[in-house]
């Protein structure tokens, strides 16, 4: 019989309803979790909790919230008697809040940038690692960055607040995987580059960002990415695989990171 890496344990994961968190939700039940999604569109949970067939739960509720988390833990270890693992997937563009490049960049679209993706994220880490202390159990995190938090593309990327907070994530997470690790608690960063989401559709058709990211990420012809590539990583960073790493930040990347990216006429 394969052996399934994730037997036995119960994953949260923020932001599973869909993308690139639904994905890892499937990936993980196939590898012999139970989990429990947590999305803030009411549709797409009962669609995720029906596509999750029995072997997962979905609540919904906006990450931003505090008692979010709390309650998506509290609903982990009632109907599967035990939490293992938050995989926080949360957050997205600022852009319609007013984030763009410093001179355009308006104060409600950093300050909006931040709470969609750093203060929700703070929140979710947060409630799991009060969760693993109580339990003495200890436990993984893994939190969504981004390569635009540490390799930045200006032409079609300029979001300055979003690189922002995907910059912020990593030392946020090194910063407690530190404190914490004494405690068998793991906290790690997996930073994709574009992945054909909800919240990349403006890239995604895109004739000329297209045509970039084939040079840019060059690796399987040179493609966006899929939700399904980042899964074998967060995988990994869920399960015991992972026992002795902490504080480390994964590009699943395509090559975005070393490729240097060509340009097409104006």
């Amino acid at each position: 019989m394969e052996q399934q890496w994730l037997g036995g344990k119960a994953i949260v994961v923020v932001g599973g309803t869909t993308g690139l968190g639904l994905s890892a939700a499937q990936a993980f039940i196939e590898q012999g979790a139970r989990v429990v999604v947590v999305g803030r569109n009411e549709e797409s949970c009962k669609a995720a909790e029906a596509l999750l067939a029995g072997y997962g739960r979905a609540l919904n509720g906006d990450a931003t919230d505090p008692a979010t988390a709390v309650s998506a833990i509290t609903l982990c270890r009632g109907e599967f008697g035990r939490f293992d693992g938050l995989y926080h997937v949360a957050g997205g563009s600022g852009r319609r809040f007013g984030d763009g490049p410093l001179h355009e960049l308006s104060l409600d679209g950093w300050n909006r940038t931040f709470e969609l993706n750093l203060t929700s994220l703070m929140l979710s880490n947060q409630a799991a690692v009060r969760a693993f202390l109580e339990q003495n159990t200890g436990g993984t995190i893994l939190n969504m960055g981004s390569v635009l938090g540490f390799s930045p593309s200006p032409r079609y990327f300029a979001t300055h607040a979003y690189g922002a907070t995907k910059a912020a994530i990593i030392g946020f997470t090194k910063s407690i995987a530190a404190y914490y690790a004494a405690s068998d608690i793991r906290v790690n960063v997996l930073a994709p580059a574009l992945v054909e989401t909800p919240m990349a559709q403006r890239a995604a058709n895109d004739a000329a960002i297209l045509d970039f990211i084939k040079t840019k990420q060059p690796l399987d012809g040179g493609r966006i990415g899929r939700p399904a590539d980042l899964d074998g990583a967060a995988v990994y960073f869920m399960s015991d695989l992972s026992r002795y790493t902490t504080g480390q930040v994964l590009a699943v990347d395509g090559g975005w990171e070393v490729s240097e990216g060509q340009f097409g006429q104006p």
